[in-house]
């Protein structure tokens, strides 16, 4: 079954220095961009991290030092990438949880102002974990009747999981073709930010997920405890943690 789409959408997939959102870095991305008529690109690009990849991280994937060190910097790429997605809904196979929290990070340290306000995401990994809870290449193999040749490959993981979107829609009648909707099937929970350290509360207010603060309304922290704020942005939490506080410090500024 072909996607009924509004709007562009891009399967992406990233390999990496290793796990840390806010630490690693890209080694290679490839994006996969599937418009409305149907019309489709792929592009792949290897990333200098201008930092060492662990050996167990090129363990998982292949990629050394010495094959990304005359490679672009993902400052240097941020540009193309950005141009890439920016008209475009996200997918990808646990996209929601890593891929693109790190895409973001690296995204605002490279100077693009990235958010996902006029965009939705689809994460294929929750759909299949909803259904069947299995792993990318046993999902290609229970959706599409094939082995995952080469997986842990940037390129062909994002093919697999266009793939795998595709086939979960012929599979499960109850699965609406339409973005939006996967977006919300697909989504574990209502985070504000894409670490998950501010979330929703039932009111569809902003609360804190973590510390001394855990489950009080940012709002009234700030306003309470306005040093709170000068902390968080000082220490150590992801770039698009700091946005969204950010903009919730201003829209509280906005409306006194």
């Amino acid at each position: 079954m072909e996607l009924k789409l509004n709007k562009p959408i891009c399967f992406f997939d990233l390999e990496t220095t290793g796990i840390d959102i806010g630490k690693d870095r890209i080694v290679e991305i490839a994006i996969f961009k599937v418009y409305p008529n149907g019309n489709k690109e792929s592009k792949t690009w290897l990333v200098n991290p201008m930092i060492p990849i662990p050996p167990q991280t090129t363990a998982v994937h292949g990629i050394t030092d010495e094959k990304v060190a005359n490679e672009p910097t993902f400052k240097e790429l941020a540009p193309q990438i950005y141009n890439m997605i920016k008209d475009s809904d996200l997918g990808g196979f646990n996209s929601d949880r890593f891929d693109i929290p790190l895409l973001a990070e690296e995204l605002l340290r490279a100077g693009v102002d990235f958010d996902m306000k006029n965009r939705v995401s689809v994460d294929v990994q929750t759909i299949f974990h909803k259904k069947e809870e299995r792993t990318l290449s046993a999902a290609y193999k229970f959706y599409c009747d094939r082995n995952l040749e080469n997986a842990h490959s940037a390129e062909v993981d994002t093919m697999a999981t266009y793939e795998i979107l595709k086939a979960q829609l012929d599979r499960y009648e109850d699965l609406e073709n339409d973005i939006k909707s996967l977006s919300e099937f697909s989504t574990r929970k209502k985070v504000a930010d894409f670490a998950g350290m501010i979330a929703f509360d039932k009111d569809g207010e902003e609360i804190f997920t973590f510390g001394k603060h855990k489950g009080k309304k940012v709002e009234a922290v700030l306003e309470a405890e306005p040093g709170y704020f000068s902390w968080i942005q000082n220490a150590d939490f992801p770039l698009y943690t700091k946005k969204v506080l950010t903009a919730i410090k201003l829209r509280k500024l906005n409306t006194k």
